[in-house]
């Protein structure tokens, strides 16, 4: 005679509605925060985009490990990246497609280029955006919750102008830049700090972000006999306009901001990029800040390869947008806006504090060289 245990109907109901009453008491107590990641996840600068998600993504990792608690609530942070392909247009979209997904904290845009038109639409939806773009265009426009979380092309540009000529002597230069708005802006402030630390400028000269082939432009400043050139632009032209500027028999210094502070630029450049390149970044040297090796090894440990120029910024960001939380008791993004303000956040690559345009209030800028394939630091401004 077989025999069973068999739960009846009533004591089924039971239990499903126990569990029912479970799961709605635990989602009474959790509050989801999405935090968006715009930025470049295909094409050229791919490697930059996702990078910064990964920044993030450790950082969201972190703190849900933590179970932060705010307005009684226990935060549940979800990363919702998207890709905007350093395009002007696709970045205004991704803007509005994160609205209307409610997504209110949003780490990007990377270009500044895409920045400045997205900040509208951020800023019409209330969202709080935070770029490492640095164009100055970004935070000109009077937006509240707008955040630039490294320095701009003013301080960048400048710093590798003074460098260039205090410590590399460099008395004539000529300079390209690649007609995107980071490009322009980061070559005119070079442009204007060269001229004002006495060095002539000899030429200025234009390509595109998509270009590869740069022997005309090179030779034209090779006849003018110039000792360095600066290159407003991404590495996938930098590294390919030093290749160029070997094959030419251009033998000067190729100097450039952030975008090609990064291992990229001597994976494409090969042995065509050494100790001739140098970058200005902003930032501190991170392996020099107290938390910067712990921060290294946390990341590789994460993703399998080091960080490369801007996921500490991203990081050290997403973790400074849920400490105005905390503090402000708050998770609306004008409030928590206006707690960044107020406050400062040590993180793993410097101290953040903005000014009244969301403009960091100091940002050390570091000049960079490369040996054997890595960014090395020079020195910090």
């Amino acid at each position: 005679m077989r025999s069973s245990t068999r739960f009846s109907p009533p004591v089924l109901s039971i239990a499903a509605a126990v569990l029912l009453l479970v799961s709605q008491a635990v989602a009474a107590q959790e509050q989801v925060i999405k935090i968006g990641v715009s930025g470049p996840l295909s094409g050229s600068n791919a490697f930059a985009g996702k990078d910064n998600e990964n920044g993030v993504r450790l950082a969201v990792d972190e703190l849900n490990a933590k179970k932060l608690s705010v307005a009684g609530k226990t935060l549940k942070f979800e990363l919702v990246s998207e890709d905007d392909q350093g395009d002007p247009k696709a970045g205004v979209n991704v803007a509005q497609k994160f609205a209307d997904a409610g997504v209110r904290f949003v780490l990007g845009p990377y270009n500044s280029g895409v920045a400045i038109p997205a900040s509208r639409v951020y800023s019409d939806a209330g969202i709080i955006m935070s770029t490492v773009g640095t164009n100055p265009k970004i935070t000109q426009s009077g937006y509240k919750n707008v955040f630039r979380m490294v320095a701009s092309d003013t301080q960048v540009g400048s710093s590798m102008a003074a460098y260039a000529a205090k410590e590399l002597k460099i008395k004539t230069v000529g300079v390209i830049d690649d007609r995107t708005a980071f490009g322009q802006g980061i070559a005119a402030e070079f442009e204007r700090q060269a001229k004002a630390s006495g060095v002539k400028v000899a030429g200025h000269e234009f390509t595109t972000d998509k270009a590869t082939d740069f022997a005309s432009i090179l030779t034209a400043l090779k006849a003018k006999k110039v000792d360095a050139i600066f290159f407003g632009g991404y590495a996938p032209q930098g590294a390919p306009m030093a290749r160029q500027m070997k094959a030419l028999g251009l033998n000067v210094k190729l100097l450039g901001g952030d975008t090609i502070c990064s291992p990229e630029m001597a994976k494409l450049g090969g042995d065509a990029v050494g100790e001739n390149v140098l970058c200005a970044q902003g930032g501190a040297i991170l392996e020099k800040q107290a938390a910067g090796p712990a921060f290294q090894k946390r990341y590789k440990e994460r993703f399998k390869q080091a960080p490369d120029v801007y996921a500490a910024s991203f990081y050290d960001q997403t973790l400074f947008i849920a400490q105005a939380m905390k503090s402000a008791n708050s998770t609306d993004p004008s409030v928590v806006a206006t707690a960044i303000r107020n406050s400062s956040y040590k993180g793993v690559v410097g101290t953040y504090a903005y000014d009244d345009k969301g403009n960091m209030k100091q940002s050390t800028v570091t000049v960079y060289t490369f040996k054997n394939g890595v960014p090395t630091p020079l020195a910090s401004y």
